[in-house]
């Protein structure tokens, strides 16, 4: 979007639309008319789908608030997550990367510049890259945490007088899980930033800022661009399709849940753990897997085998319990001992649905906040693609281990899956008023 589009928004925009977009929408409406009601169906639904976009990127969402965005926050389309490993060992150093990281993610939530204005020096390089110089907000959430290797190093060595407040479920790790081939390059790391938005330019322009920011303090270790979110947070978002193109996450962790429900699986809690009680109470965990999809393969198998896979009906997302499915059964409660026509269990309890089921894991659950992900093709010509998956859990102990594990070893999914990279970081609460960075109370 130029500047210049930005101009004629302010002063002719209609429910976030350009007057003279709305004109040229208007004029292939009518257009479309032409052949009849259809026509003018067709234009409206262009029309709408248009506001809905335009809606998107001229949201914003406060960057200090009690709990960080970016969790339960609506899942915006576009995604870059990045590790950094602090490259320092000058804990006021490491301080003051947190404190510009804070400015320039409170500046950049808001739409603006990092540093502001552009110096007026020409001479100087500019404090912003300046690729979204003129877009909107567009929904940008900026979301940090902290790993296991910022408070002791490989040899248990305390490196920013932090090890004393290490929570147990981070010093625990990740255990080992059948099947995976995970890339320590591509895992954990000291630093996590997570940066989501509606459009990608905002997305990847926010990390792009920010590891300039961090030379000399911080190395980016790795990152992940994905689109097409795999999961909804709110109950007014559709449920998204993965790449095996099954809706995901229908029965997801919705921000409109009770307050009880999101304390009891999503936030840590005063007491879960002494050591980080001080600064971690109020956050959650971060848990991330990179999981490749035979896409290949999976595009062989039957229609009928896909849906016993899953466990749910591919059109609509209906469990298999429903005989008949509709597009209004999507979310219909499921029932594992419903039989099909020749009297066997409708869903496979090797299926996926049943698999993960809370029922099946003493009620617990995860906020899922996956993408998309494809980094091109092989030497072979076959995509590398799949699901980063991310959960932000309480506790990942009770919450996510015991469920992958399950999966890992019974799930009929796995054949098609292979997790390559893991990713686990504590993310402590938002930034309040007077605070000047984020995590302030772990350094107090």
């Amino acid at each position: 979007m130029s500047t210049d589009e930005h101009s004629s928004s302010a002063a002719g925009t209609v429910r976030g639309i350009p007057r003279r977009r709305l004109f040229a929408l208007g004029g292939a409406a009518g257009a479309l008319g032409i052949a009849g009601v259809g026509g003018g169906a067709v234009g409206y639904a262009v029309r709408g789908a248009e506001e809905k976009k335009q809606s998107a990127v001229h949201l914003s969402y406060p960057f200090r608030a009690e709990k960080q965005q970016g969790i339960l926050t609506p899942a915006q389309d576009n995604m870059y997550t990045v590790a950094f490993d602090v490259t320092t060992a000058d804990r006021q150093a490491l301080i003051g990367l947190l404190e510009d990281w804070t400015v320039a993610a409170e500046q950049m939530s808001a739409g603006d510049l990092v540093g502001g204005a552009p110096d007026a020096n020409a001479e100087l390089p500019p404090k912003d890259s300046g690729e979204v110089w003129g877009y909107p907000a567009s929904g940008l959430t900026i979301t940090f945490g902290f790993g296991a290797t910022l408070f002791v190093d490989e040899a248990g060595k305390d490196r920013f007088g932090l090890q004393s407040k290490m929570p147990q479920v981070l010093k625990d790790g990740v255990p080992k899980f059948a099947n995976e081939a995970i890339h320590a390059s591509e895992s954990n790391g000291d630093l996590l930033v997570q940066a989501c938005a509606n459009d990608p330019q905002v997305a990847v322009h926010a990390i792009r800022n920010l590891t300039r920011i961090a030379f000399g303090t911080a190395k980016l270790k790795w990152g992940q661009i994905g689109y097409g979110r795999t999961s909804s947070t709110s109950t007014k978002q559709e449920t998204p399709r993965n790449l095996f193109g099954f809706k995901d996450g229908t029965n997801n962790i919705k921000s409109e849940d009770a307050d009880g429900e999101l304390d009891k699986h999503l936030w840590v809690q005063s007491g879960d753990d002494p050591a980080s009680d001080g600064w971690l109470a109020g956050g959650t965990y971060f848990m991330a897997r990179k999981i490749h999809m035979y896409l290949e393969i999976w595009d062989r198998v039957s229609l009928a085998e896909q849906e016993d896979i899953i466990g749910r009906d591919k059109r609509y997302g209906a469990p298999q319990s429903v005989a008949e499915p509709a597009a209004d059964e999507e979310f219909t409660p499921i029932d594992f001992a419903a039989k099909n026509a020749e009297g066997a269990p409708a869903i496979d309890a090797r299926s996926h649905v049943a698999i993960v089921a809370p029922e099946h894991h003493k009620g617990a659950k995860m906020l899922r906040r996956g993408y998309n992900f494809t980094d091109g093709n092989d030497s072979l010509g076959r995509l590398d693609a799949g699901l980063f998956f991310i959960a932000f859990v309480r506790d990942p102990r009770t919450n996510f281990y015991p469920i992958l594990k399950t999966m890992a070893q019974k799930d009929l999914l796995t054949e098609y899956l292979q997790h390559r990279a893991s990713a686990l970081f504590a993310i402590p609460p938002g930034i309040g008023t007077g605070d000047t960075m984020i995590g302030q109370k772990l350094f107090t």
